[in-house]
């Protein structure tokens, strides 16, 4: 029997969202541990788990894998969404990066002072309508997905993406009916339908409880990139 998938980090979205997300486009179960106190993460540095003392942490095939962007690669190569040659390769991580760099704007409201948070929604609402969306809209013209004609990683973010958008601010995808008809299509993938279904290993929106185990794990003061 395959030695199952373990996931390290805290009982939240985070870093860690997107690679729960591609997991289930694969397919593969996994265990997590959730990461709960000071100690926990000292016991995480002290065996030598954490090559630059961060999180996520998976463990995947007798490997202990840090850094997103190096996980949901090997994720993606080793279950076929990481297109069939080089060129779509380069094409799904072009996509996939800006849909993380827009996506880590996100997860920075959890961490703006609230006298900066209106500058900041105002920011990201613009880039997004006229640097992120248009691009996807027209990547998504006519073709089911974005690169050679099926499923990739990239795809996946921009599911996962596109929910975030509509749930932080709602209506912003409206306009975009190429985005807005492939969500509703990838939404109705079984694997997918299943994970967006209350009791899945989805995690809910940010809150203060997160904040809090975050500070507390590493006696944050000034606020961190999580």
């Amino acid at each position: 029997m395959a030695e199952r998938v373990v996931l390290t980090y805290f009982d939240g979205r985070g870093k860690m969202e997107s690679i729960r997300w591609l997991l289930t486009a694969a397919g593969v179960d996994f265990d997590e541990v959730f990461l709960t106190k000071r100690e926990d993460y000292q016991q995480l540095l002290d065996d030598g788990s954490l090559m630059f003392q961060q999180v996520p942490l998976v463990e995947i095939d007798g490997m202990k894998l840090i850094q997103t962007k190096a996980i949901l690669n090997y994720i993606a190569e080793k279950y076929n969404l990481h297109g069939k040659d080089l060129k779509d390769r380069v094409k799904i991580n072009m996509y996939s990066e800006g849909l993380m760099d827009l996506m880590e704007m996100i997860l920075m409201l959890l961490w703006t002072p609230d006298e900066d948070r209106e500058t900041k929604v105002k920011n990201i609402k613009t880039k997004t309508k006229e640097r992120y969306l248009p691009v996807f809209e027209k990547a998504l013209a006519g073709t089911k997905y974005l690169v050679g004609g099926r499923m990739s990683m990239a795809d996946v973010l921009l599911l996962e993406c596109s929910l975030i958008l509509e749930e932080e601010f709602p209506g912003i995808i409206c306009e975009s009916s190429n985005i807005k008809s492939f969500q509703t299509r990838m939404t109705q993938i079984p694997t997918f339908a299943k994970f967006l279904q209350p009791g899945s290993k989805k995690k809910p929106p940010h809150d203060e409880n997160f904040k809090k185990t975050v500070r507390e794990l590493f006696f944050i003061t000034v606020p961190l990139r999580p």
